[in-house]
């Protein structure tokens, strides 16, 4: 079939669009896995379909190159704008996802906030954080993250045991009191990215942990991310927000 695709970026996390309002493309792992190949495919870190939802005003599907589901928050902030360019998103809109519905706001800079779901539970495993803040992610401090080997590194805590389902993998740098730089493994992905919305957003938690207060600002290779959130006094994190930019960079039709 001919598919028709828009190429997508948010802070250098790259993904295939999917106009499905009429909700008759249903794509296979290897359909997936083809869009994302850089050699053979179009070439990203994820596939997404935007629909339309009897409830919500749009209904978003993401994959991982590997055809499974989760939540991907640079991804979001791309069908949000794509959302926008279809007419089912304007200033202000409530869209369907992995993990629920997610409010989303586009600013006035162009900047696009999303309300991520409250975290009521954090793990100190290994030497580091874990917890799921619509993905499974894994968070460690370290020196020297530039020359880190997070290929390496991120892989063996992805496959580590202690992770039933695995976990993508978080290394993070502090810059300054409000401000850390991070790189991230990516589960599904099997390497490393230039961005992680839901790695920012569990960076950003986890420096809260370690006395850092909101807003905390996440740089990865691929931009910057921008995290507010309320921590209550049970140590549960409420009103959780990732803001950051996305962007379309081309389309095209591909022949599947």
């Amino acid at each position: 079939m001919k598919l028709q695709f828009y190429k997508y970026q948010a802070a250098g996390n790259d993904f295939v669009v999917i106009d499905n309002r009429g909700r008759n493309i249903h794509l296979s792992a290897e359909q997936i896995y083809r869009l994302c190949d850089r050699r053979f495919g179009v070439g990203a870190d994820g596939v997404i379909l935007v629909a339309d939802d009897a409830q919500k005003d749009y209904h978003v599907t993401y994959y991982n190159p590997d055809g499974t589901q989760s939540l991907c928050g640079n991804g979001c902030r791309s069908a949000v704008e794509f959302a926008r360019r279809l007419g089912l998103a304007s200033e202000h809109s409530v869209f369907a996802a992995y993990d629920g519905d997610h409010f989303a706001d586009i600013l006035p800079n162009g900047l696009i906030r999303i309300k991520m779901n409250d975290l009521n539970h954090i793990d100190r495993v290994l030497d580091g954080y874990y917890m799921d803040t619509g993905s499974p992610h894994f968070v460690r401090f370290v020196t020297g993250l530039s020359g880190y080997p997070v290929f390496e590194e991120g892989r063996k805590i992805r496959y580590d045991k202690v992770f039933p389902i695995g976990a993508n993998a978080n290394f993070i740098e502090p810059i300054d009191r409000h401000t850390l730089s991070l790189r991230t493994y990516e589960r599904g992905v099997e390497q490393e990215t230039l961005a992680c919305g839901t790695g920012a957003t569990a960076s950003a938690i986890a420096a809260s942990l370690e006395g850092y207060q909101s807003p905390v600002t996440l740089k990865a290779r691929g931009g910057d991310l921008i995290i507010d959130f309320v921590k209550q006094e049970d140590g549960s994190f409420t009103g959780i927000h990732m803001t950051g930019p996305a962007s379309m960079v081309f389309t095209g039709v591909i022949e599947l």
